[in-house]
C-alpha cells in the first residue's frame, strides 16, 4: 500500500495519506515521499490548489510508533538531526509550494499529523475532528516542526502555548473559536465542502492567489514600513497581469470573471 495517493483533476490535486489501520501514522518514509512531492509542485503550474486529507477516520495520528519512534530510540546524534531536519524540510516544502494548500481533517489529526495541518494555507474540519501537538506527550519539544513559530499566528500566544505545552486534544468546535481551524461542517459534509472550497480557490486569480500566499510568509519577519512597500510592488505587478483586466471587464458585462487558465 502506498504511504499516501496522489492525483490530479484539471488545477487541482488531491494527497490523501494512505495508512487508514494506524490512523495514518507516518514513517521515514512518507516524510520523504511528502517532501519531494511538495518540492515538485514549483514545476506544476497547471495546479492550484492541493487538497492534503487521509483515508478512513484519520487525518494523521503523527509518528508511526513502531517505525518510527521506536526507530529512533539507536540513532545517532547525526541520524537524529538528519531525522528532525527532514520532517521540517517538509513543512518548509509546504509553504514554498506556490499552490494553495487546503487540509481537510476528516478525523484525528495528532502529532506531526497536526503540524502537517498547520503548514496548509487554510483548514476545513469535520466536526468530528479532534486535534493536538502531542510531542510533549512522548517527551519532546512542543516546538516541533514550525509548531512554536506558525501557531501563535493563528490562535494568539497564550494558547499556543496551552496546545504546545500541554500537548492536550481539543475538539473541533474548540479549535473553530480558537481559529486553529477557518471552517467545520459535520462529517458527511466534509468532502463536498472541501471540493467546494479547492474548485472556487482554483477558478481564481493564479497570480494573484500565489503572490497573497508568499507575502502572508515573507511579511512574518517585515515591520510595517517594509511590508506596505513589499504588498505595493507586488500589487503592481497583479495589475499588469491579464486576470485584472478581465475582471474589470467582467465587472462592466455583469458577468463572472474567467481568470487565465495558464496561471503565469
Amino acid at each position: 500500500m502506498s504511504e499516501f495517493l496522489y492525483e490530479e483533476d484539471g488545477a487541482i490535486a488531491r494527497i490523501t495519506l494512505n495508512r487508514p489501520d494506524v490512523l495514518n501514522a507516518l514513517t521515514f518514509d512518507t516524510y520523504t515521499a511528502l517532501r519531494d512531492t511538495f518540492a515538485d509542485m514549483k514545476r506544476r503550474s497547471h495546479l492550484r490548489v492541493i487538497v492534503l486529507t487521509g483515508a478512513g477516520r484519520a487525518f494523521s495520528s503523527g509518528g508511526d510508533v513502531k517505525e518510527i519512534i521506536g526507530r529512533l530510540q539507536g540513532c545517532s546524534d547525526d541520524e537524529l538531526l538528519a531525522f528532525t531536519r527532514l520532517t521540517c524540510e517538509t513543512i518548509l516544502r509546504m509553504i514554498e509550494a506556490p499552490q494553495i494548500i487546503v487540509a481537510s481533517l476528516n478525523g484525528v489529526t495528532a502529532g506531526a499529523g497536526a503540524a502537517l495541518a498547520l503548514a496548509s494555507d487554510l483548514r476545513i474540519a469535520s466536526d468530528a475532528a479532534r486535534i493536538a501537538f502531542l510531542f510533549v506527550k512522548v517527551g519532546l519539544s512542543g516546538a516541533d516542526m514550525g509548531a512554536a513559530h506558525l501557531l501563535p499566528r493563528l490562535v494568539g500566544t497564550g494558547r499556543a502555548a496551552e496546545l504546545l505545552l500541554r500537548g492536550d486534544f481539543i475538539d473541533a468546535p474548540t479549535a473553530l473559536q480558537w481559529g486553529l481551524v477557518n471552517r467545520m461542517v459535520p462529517a458527511a459534509d466534509l468532502p463536498r465542502e472541501t471540493r467546494a472550497w479547492a474548485e472556487a480557490l482554483a477558478a481564481g486569480p493564479a497570480l494573484g492567489l500565489r503572490m497573497t500566499k508568499t507575502i502572508l510568509t515573507r511579511g512574518l519577519g517585515l515591520n510595517l514600513a517594509e511590508a506596505l512597500e513589499v504588498e505595493a510592488g507586488v500589487q503592481a505587478i497583479c495589475m499588469k497581469h491579464p486576470d485584472f483586466r478581465e475582471a474589470h471587464e467582467a465587472f462592466l458585462a455583469k458577468r463572472p470573471p474567467v481568470f487565465n487558465k495558464a496561471g503565469s
